[in-house]
């Protein structure tokens, strides 16, 4: 079965920067997209940002230019590096990946466990 752990949330002041990581483990699995969301209180899920399996990335309007998303394969590992944080990014954030476990012809969605991020002075 594969787990997500995710690590590096926190509190950080306004216009700070936050690293977070979320590494797959398990056994003989195959990762394609992986993808950062969030969370705030009563509100939905959004998606943050994506990476497909050949580097291509995508990024809510909300984050461009201050967020960046990448991956590290051989690590099974993704990380969103975020800059010039306001405090309305903050959020509970959850990686997702889409996975496809050995001998089976299906991908399934594995999210971890979420992380807070709270930007407040």
């Amino acid at each position: 079965q594969v787990q997500l752990v995710e690590s590096g949330g926190g509190l950080v002041q306004p216009g700070g920067s936050l690293r977070l990581s979320c590494a797959a483990s398990g056994r003989s699995f195959v990762i394609y997209d992986m993808a950062w969301y969030r969370q705030a209180p009563g509100k939905q899920r959004l998606l943050v940002a994506g990476i497909t399996s050949d580097d291509s990335t995508t990024y809510a309007d909300f984050v461009k230019g201050r967020f960046t998303i990448s991956r590290d394969n051989a690590k099974n590992t993704v990380y969103l590096e975020m800059n010039s944080l306001k405090p309305e990014d903050t959020a509970v954030y959850y990686c997702k990946f889409v996975v496809r476990q050995a001998r089976r012809t299906d991908r399934q969605d594995i999210w971890g466990q979420g992380t807070q991020v709270t930007v407040s002075s």
